[in-house]
């Protein structure tokens, strides 16, 4: 038996077929080759980097929230923030101190997207207390009468006595029993009577 070898056998249609798929192949990996060297960067079809809400809160409430990256908002508010580095939240509210929180991004997990830390953003605000005058204290004014004079003799209300010279001294004699005039004193200093 002889088996005819052309175009009508029944090998003939299964050797094209794998012929055909082998250029194929061949031809698409030329293709991709030269797409690769010719074609520009297909970085603009990449999307870009979601966007992240951080929640910024304050006790008390309405204080002006400002980000480094110049982003702002009055609390309690959120922002839409681009992933990227380590970036501060100042807070501001009259009255109160200004307090500034750093915010990182942190990985959950492997294959996880970053995600803020700390977010929500929560601060306490803490009162500014104005600085204590020293009091003044009241002088008291001087007054010229209230001062003791050290030059000026002081007046006293005892009468002084000058001793008496150191003659002879004169007998002390008893004064009569009915006389009306006293007796002399010891310092002969007549004193009026009374």
């Amino acid at each position: 038996m002889a088996v005819a070898l052309g175009r009508g056998g029944p090998y003939a249609a299964q050797g094209e077929g794998i012929m055909s798929r082998v250029v194929a192949v061949i031809a698409c990996g030329f293709t991709l080759a030269a797409c690769s060297t010719t074609m520009p960067s297909l970085d603009f079809m990449k999307s870009a980097p979601q966007s992240e809400m951080l929640a910024i809160d304050s006790e008390p409430p309405g204080a002006e929230a400002k980000t480094s990256l110049g982003q702002s908002c009055r609390t309690p508010c959120q922002l839409a923030v681009q992933p990227g580095s380590e970036f501060s939240v100042t807070l501001a509210l009259s009255g109160y101190q200004l307090q500034t929180v750093s915010v990182r991004q942190e990985v959950q997990g492997a294959g996880a997207a970053p995600r803020f830390a700390p977010n929500p953003v929560h601060v306490t605000l803490q009162a500014v207390t104005p600085p204590k005058k020293p009091v003044a204290k009241k002088k008291k004014p001087v007054v010229a009468a209230a001062r003791p004079a050290a030059s000026r003799p002081v007046a006293s209300a005892t009468p002084t006595v000058a001793p008496a010279p150191a003659a002879r001294a004169a007998p002390i004699t008893p004064a009569p029993s009915g006389s009306a005039e006293a007796a002399p004193s010891a310092t002969n200093y007549p004193w009026p009577s009374r």
